[in-house]
């Protein structure tokens, strides 16, 4: 069932999750899925959930293959829609307390990811810059899908990703 609601989100966005959609997309009987959830929100919360996770997955593996510079590369253009439902999701989850726990979780394993990969702490400026540059760059990749954005935001990843120069101190 949570299958299908990720699948509803992806291809209709935030609106098209409903117990009724979800039943018929599972093919089960709308009985089951106000069963298993109790309301709409429960629903969103728990599928949201696992989009989060599938996505962490998937962004861990694209990392360790080809680097924080050519990550956003893995993004098909069959993924697209599956990837702005998750962005949608992590806005409306501003307006909505349990799905800001979720996202929160999205934001802290993207840290720990590019964390991991610069091996540098979570809370490191450089850690943060990166995960920002990362962040806005998927955002607007997947929002505007511009044919050349996947170019320019491997080179501000490079940028974003190398060592910062020490501090200059003057007598």
């Amino acid at each position: 069932m949570l299958r299908a609601a990720v699948h509803l989100l992806t291809e209709g966005g935030f609106a098209a999750v409903t117990h009724r959609a979800t039943a018929h997309r599972a093919d089960l009987p709308l009985a089951a899925t106000t069963y298993y959830f109790a309301s709409r929100d429960q629903l969103l919360a728990e599928a949201f959930t696992l989009l989060v996770h599938d996505e962490l997955t998937t962004l861990r593996h694209a990392v360790t293959t080809h680097g924080l510079p050519g990550c956003l590369d893995h993004l098909q253009p069959h993924e697209r829609l599956r990837q702005l439902g998750l962005w949608e999701l992590y806005v409306h989850a501003g307006r909505h307390p349990t799905l800001q726990q979720i996202a929160r979780t999205w934001s802290d394993g993207c840290l720990t990811i590019v964390a991991d990969t610069l091996a540098l702490p979570p809370r490191h400026p450089q850690v943060r810059l990166a995960y920002a540059t990362l962040s806005a760059l998927w955002l607007e990749h997947v929002v505007e899908d511009r044919p050349d954005s996947l170019t320019q935001a491997r080179t501000l990843l490079t940028h974003a990703t190398k060592p910062f120069d020490p501090p200059q101190t003057h007598p």
